[in-house]
């Protein structure tokens, strides 16, 4: 995906040119993107004006001539509009946001990238992307991954992002603020990993939040735990008129409420630990989900036994486990469409991880999330595959913890 986008603040308009190169897996005379929303002023297939329909958020695209099996191709999109929030089976309200101050920001999971550029917007076709954004002089934009251009022009300043690992189109974003920064964080940043944070005026300089400031050693605390961090950049963006946090590519967006609230360091703990699983290691089946939240949730607990050693480690846990009695959450393994991002998906599936981590061991429990994330970097996993690494390096026949843990209505006991 090359995606050119301009931002207007006076009308609130996005002008966009996106560019979808692809191969064709079959051969085509007609094939689809998914889109919502805005005036399409052109399209073309390989700079050829080409015909299309729309119909609900399909994009139907009739080549004049087919495209044979092999073939890449490549789809441009020219279209403008206000951007519109979308509502998904699964969240509501999601997509593009203005927030009170005028930031402009995209949380997409789990399918409104869509609503924002044409795309097939399923967590199994990843790509790379690059991201340009154009806006007034006293604005600035950022998007995933490296900066690699910035062009001032009379009343206006080009930003381009280039994301080269693989990114699914959930995770793709942009962040756009009057008087926002890009932060380096010289002191967290290695030869292999930049650390940078878009940061709205008063959280610049001295006013950094504390916790923000050990983004670095919570890489670090990851790296040991699951392996080389995956991709070359991390920070956050922080933005207003959001509740939530997102992990987005090398760039999770957070809600102001949370970087003021004093679960702010496992938040970001949280949304850190989503680059290995999520990000990097993505989910083949939405029902899979508990791969991507309990797993970043027990990030948590490793985070707090980093910090306070292994009583509190404990201590956590009991406390996890009595909450997902209490709220009766239900088994992670299969989460309705409407109710897939529930607690149990989060709490109990990091107990799932507990409960696995006490059958086996520490060795082969790291080992296991190290492989994991290594074998399936930058690509889809499932629940299935994450057994089948667990059975081979720990030696166990797991299935009956993990249909305990997973699937069963009846909560399993702490071990």
């Amino acid at each position: 995906y090359d995606i050119d986008l301009v931002w207007q603040p006076e009308s609130g308009e996005i002008g966009v040119v996106t560019e979808v190169e692809a191969i064709a897996t079959d051969d085509l005379v007609e094939y689809n993107l998914d889109f919502h929303g805005f005036d399409i002023e052109r399209l073309t297939v390989d700079g050829v004006e080409t015909t299309f329909e729309r119909g609900g958020d399909e994009l139907a695209i009739r080549p004049d001539a087919a495209i044979a099996l092999g073939a890449t191709f490549t789809t441009e999109v020219t279209y403008r509009g206000v951007p519109e929030r979308y509502d998904s089976i699964a969240l509501p309200d999601m997509g593009w946001f203005s927030g009170p101050d005028g930031e402009q920001f995209v949380v997409a999971e789990p399918d409104a990238a869509h609503s924002w550029f044409p795309s097939n917007d399923h967590p199994l076709d990843k790509a790379t992307f690059t991201i340009s954004i154009t806006a007034p002089p006293a604005w600035t934009g950022a998007a995933n991954g490296e900066l690699v251009e910035e062009v001032d022009d009379i009343g206006s300043v080009t930003r381009t992002f280039s994301m080269s690992d693989p990114m699914t189109t959930y995770l793709a974003t942009v962040v756009i603020g009057e008087g926002w920064q890009i932060v380096e964080d010289e002191a967290a940043s290695t030869e292999e990993v930049a650390v940078r944070h878009v940061l709205p005026p008063d959280l610049q300089d001295a006013n950094t939040p504390a916790a923000l400031l050990r983004i670095g050693e919570m890489i670090a605390v990851f790296e040991e735990r699951f392996g080389v961090y995956p991709f070359d950049e991390y920070g956050i963006a922080v933005v207003g008129g959001f509740t939530g946090a997102l992990e987005n590519q090398t760039l999770s967006v957070f809600g102001r409420e949370f970087v003021e609230a004093p679960i702010f360091e496992y938040v970001l703990v949280h949304e850190l630990a989503h680059q290995w699983f999520g990000n990097s290691v993505t989910v083949a089946l939405w029902e899979d989900i508990w791969l991507h939240e309990g797993f970043a949730t027990y990030a948590e607990l490793i985070w707090a036994e980093h910090l306070h050693g292994d009583d509190v480690y404990r201590e956590f846990v009991a406390e996890r486990y009595a909450a997902v009695e209490l709220a009766e959450y239900p088994p992670p393994g299969d989460p309705p469409a409407d109710a897939l991002f529930n607690g149990g998906v989060y709490q109990r599936g990091a107990l799932t991880l507990h409960a696995l981590r006490q059958e086996v061991g520490d060795a082969a429990f790291f080992a296991i999330l190290r492989t994991f994330a290594t074998r399936f970097a930058y690509g889809n996993a499932t629940t299935a595959q994450f057994i089948s690494v667990a059975e081979e390096l720990s030696g166990l026949e797991l299935d009956d913890l993990f249909d305990a843990w997973l699937y069963d209505p009846e909560l399993p006991p702490l071990p």
